[in-house]
């Protein structure tokens, strides 16, 4: 069942309904996007609004979610062949009655 919890982001408070299980994770991901959006506003010296900075702020975690993704597609093609590998050489090893 969701119930309603007040995250804040740059001083404003937001309720935002949640389950139990998504409430940590929520208020988390408040909190980075929080700092996300103080470390634009603050960094920035051609002004702007709360739009432009948002949009910024967006734009940076996408790009860090597909790094991510794409090191942890990476990570996994690395260790299915050294998997592989080890698979290999364990056959090679074993005698053909065990195989």
């Amino acid at each position: 069942m969701s119930e309603p919890i007040s995250v804040s982001i740059l001083d404003r408070e937001y309720l935002i309904g949640a389950s139990p299980e998504q409430r940590a994770g929520l208020i988390a991901a408040a909190a980075y996007l929080d700092g996300k959006l103080r470390e634009l506003r603050s960094g920035s010296n051609r002004g702007g609004g709360l739009d432009r900075i948002a949009v910024l702020a967006a734009l940076n975690i996408a790009h860090e979610l597909l790094d991510l993704r794409q090191q942890s597609a990476t990570h996994g093609n690395d260790l299915a062949q050294h998997l592989q590998t080890i698979k290999s050489k364990l056959d090679a090893g074993l005698p053909p009655s065990l195989q």
